[in-house]
């Protein structure tokens, strides 16, 4: 098992008692955000990109923060970093979310550290490009594990604690593989429809319990500071696009910091998309 890497904030959240009934708006809004930094946020793959934008902005609305990385410990630092600015303590986990021992290693070192992870987003995903009849079954099985078994494993290690204090999130990536097959794509297909097949199970079991239930297909993501002048088939995608641009991390930290909030409370069991209109739903 590798060994998990601390780094914590040492200052403590501003905590605000004693409320009237009549408080201004001010008040309450400081109240939701102390009950915010009382809450952990767990992401995987948040070393970079998307991960990195979900850990920035659910930062900046005061959850405290797990990142993981799978071997890039030096990129889970400087997100860290990054995170320093922010009222809240941050734990870095690194592990390979695709062996149990190492999921389940991940859960455990955030929940020794803080005690209960009351919002789960599984971003970390596998997207190989292999035939159906070529794919190797040690290929196959490792596409499930880290694509589909790791947000089971991850979810059975987060729900108890959810469940105990009524209230908890989990947000799982997916994309058009949990809509359609693609070819070359048979692995990621059959792991992403499982992943949509399982958030809306947990959706209906655990919706009792305070304890929404979502997943996300997001459309193109560059890093923020892409360059896509050299990039055919993004700068294609761009130009296709309805909004004629591509996606920001920020904007999908966004859509995660609301379906975290309070607000976001009774979104439950749905797949989102974020794609600036590239995938019409009817």
């Amino acid at each position: 098992m590798r060994n998990f890497q601390y780094r914590e904030r040492t200052t403590g959240p501003t905590r605000i008692d004693g409320l009237e009934s009549s408080a201004n708006s001010l008040e309450i809004q400081e109240a939701y955000a102390m009950s915010r930094r009382e809450r952990t946020a767990l992401i995987t793959g948040s070393g970079q990109m998307i991960g990195r934008g979900i850990a920035l902005r659910l930062a900046e609305a005061g959850f405290n923060i797990i990142l993981n990385g799978s071997k890039n410990t030096a990129a889970c630092e400087s997100v860290a970093e990054e995170l320093a600015s922010f009222d809240v303590d941050t734990l870095i986990a690194m592990g390979n979310v695709g062996k149990k021992d190492e999921a389940l290693g991940i859960a455990k070192a955030g929940l020794d550290e803080f005690g209960t992870i009351d919002v789960l987003v599984n971003n970390a995903a596998i997207r190989p490009h292999s035939g159906f009849l070529e794919i190797s079954e040690e290929e196959w099985d490792q596409v499930q594990d880290v694509n589909l078994n790791s947000v089971i494993w991850l979810s059975k290690a987060c729900l108890p604690g959810m469940m105990e204090k009524q209230w908890g999130r989990i947000v799982t990536f997916t994309g058009m593989n949990a809509q359609r097959g693609y070819n070359g794509a048979a692995a990621v297909s059959v792991s992403k429809h499982g992943n949509w097949g399982l958030t809306k199970s947990l959706s209906d079991e655990f919706g009792q319990y305070g304890i929404t239930t979502n997943i996300i297909s997001p459309g193109t993501f560059p890093g923020d500071n892409a360059d896509l002048s050299n990039d055919e088939r993004r700068q294609k995608l761009k130009e296709t696009n309805p909004m004629r641009r591509l996606g920001l991390t920020t904007e999908i930290g966004g859509m995660i910091a609301y379906l975290c909030s309070e607000d976001g409370g009774f979104v439950n069991g749905q797949m989102l998309q974020i794609n600036g209109g590239a995938v019409v739903q009817f």
